[in-house]
């Protein structure tokens, strides 16, 4: 059960949340899965029946002194085919639930253990750069670090967009490789209350 201090105007507090060990294997097969299917999958190649070659015998079958050869459309010639070339499709896979949550939890104690989880109960920020710099400053963020900043208080999302070492996403969006990516994890304090209470009923 780790413990999370709660900062922000509702603040001063902590709160206990179930996070599970940290394995690597299963935070690898989550952002695997994750840019698997984030790829377009657009790469596409012509075969031999679609480039735009006429479909003539080149020359007579026999009594030239040449190997035999069909149409230029052939993968040997330039401008010919491509044989076994890539074609538009999904790279996504399926990845049971259990598991995306078990990555999205070890993600968030990963961060925790390295005491970079900041849970936020009330911003109190007008929307301002400014505001939020001055907030960010006074708890540690000095803009050596990469920020992902997850809160669904809109003043505090509308502050924050514009600074360049902070990345901004409401609380739905979290997930596994935004979490690693960056070095700190800024997030409500009423998202990890939720999950939490989410994973006792489980």
């Amino acid at each position: 059960m780790a413990q999370i201090d709660v900062i922000g105007k509702n603040g001063g507090r902590r709160i206990d949340v179930d996070l599970p060990e940290v394995n690597k294997n299963i935070l690898h097969d989550v952002v695997t899965w994750q840019l698997a299917s984030r790829r377009r999958g657009t790469a596409s190649t012509k075969t031999r029946a679609q480039v735009s070659r006429g479909g003539k015998k080149m020359y007579s079958q026999k009594g030239t002194g040449n190997a035999r050869h069909g149409d230029r459309s052939v993968p040997t010639f330039v401008g010919g085919g491509v044989a076994f070339g890539p074609k538009p499709r999904s790279y996504g896979y399926t990845l049971p639930r259990q598991v995306r949550q078990l990555g999205l939890g070890m993600a968030l104690a990963a961060r925790q253990g390295e005491g970079k989880l900041v849970a936020v109960d009330g911003f109190d920020l007008d929307g301002k750069t400014k505001g939020f710099l001055a907030w960010a400053a006074q708890n540690g963020m000095d803009g050596t670090e990469k920020v992902l900043l997850a809160t669904d208080d809109e003043m505090a999302r509308r502050a924050a967009r514009n600074v360049s070492w902070i990345s901004v996403m409401p609380v739905a969006g979290v997930n596994v490789y935004d979490i690693l990516r960056h070095d700190r994890l800024v997030i409500d304090a009423a998202a990890l209350e939720l999950a939490d209470g989410e994973g006792d009923d489980a």
